[in-house]
């Protein structure tokens, strides 16, 4: 146990699926796992572990943001002997190009954040997910006839920057939408030896001013979910 995981370790999974609300979590528990049980709920931070198509899985939230995600992986990875984290979300499109409930497979992160800085002492400005997930959540895609988008995206440490930034990240660096986890999860599988991933489901568009309601971010992501847990049973 950690200050912030109250399971044991033979309680959590070696694979990880981590949506960032709690709720989330509960739901994909409640709807897709069996014997599923409560293995942690410090701060409100719910893991539920149990069964999916016979393969033991581990669905915990990792709150919102890049130190929270960071907290919960790296005590993962590192203190409870995970093997592959895929994150699933919700992200805010950068251009029109990109529709509510699009699918993106992040295959690069750029991110101003410090925290790969002050944790290993690198100048890291972009993070990458593993190849060896990208594939499989790739082929998997493909088996089940789902579009899914290789993407840039941007992890911003800030819900509400300064208006009209993403247009700037678009131009220089191509990030095609933004979310607030996905970059310090990546920094620790790197410096950890692990896997990473992180699928996106496009919740709004900035240019087009589209968004979904709290309500249907929490419980409408069938897709996302499935492909991730699809992709768990293989590993």
């Amino acid at each position: 146990m950690t200050d912030h995981i109250e399971a044991k370790k033979e309680e959590i999974a070696k694979t990880v699926i981590m949506p960032g609300d709690p709720l989330r979590a509960k739901f994909i528990a409640e709807n897709y796992l069996k014997d599923y049980k409560l293995v942690n709920q410090v701060r409100g931070i719910y893991a539920y572990t149990g069964t999916y198509k016979g393969k033991t899985i581990t669905v915990m939230a990792s709150g919102m943001g890049i130190p929270s995600m960071g907290t919960y992986s790296y005590e993962l990875y590192k203190l409870y002997d995970v093997e592959n984290i895929i994150r699933i979300g919700t992200t805010g499109a950068y251009t029109k190009d990109l529709n509510i409930y699009d699918l993106l497979l992040v295959d690069k992160c750029y991110s101003e954040s410090t925290y790969a800085k002050v944790l290993s002492n690198t100048d890291d400005k972009f993070a990458y997910p593993s190849n060896y997930l990208n594939e499989i959540i790739l082929k998997t895609a493909e088996y089940l006839n789902d579009s899914i988008t290789l993407s840039t995206i941007h992890c911003s440490d800030v819900f509400y920057e300064k208006e009209n930034k993403f247009q700037e990240l678009y131009k220089k660096y191509n990030c095609q939408a933004g979310e607030m986890e996905s970059f310090s999860l990546f920094h620790n599988a790197k410096i950890l030896n692990k896997n990473a991933a992180c699928i996106l489901t496009v919740s709004n568009n900035i240019v087009t001013g589209t968004t979904t309601t709290s309500k249907e971010r929490e419980t409408t992501l069938k897709k996302m979910i499935e492909l991730a847990l699809e992709v768990a049973i293989k590993l």
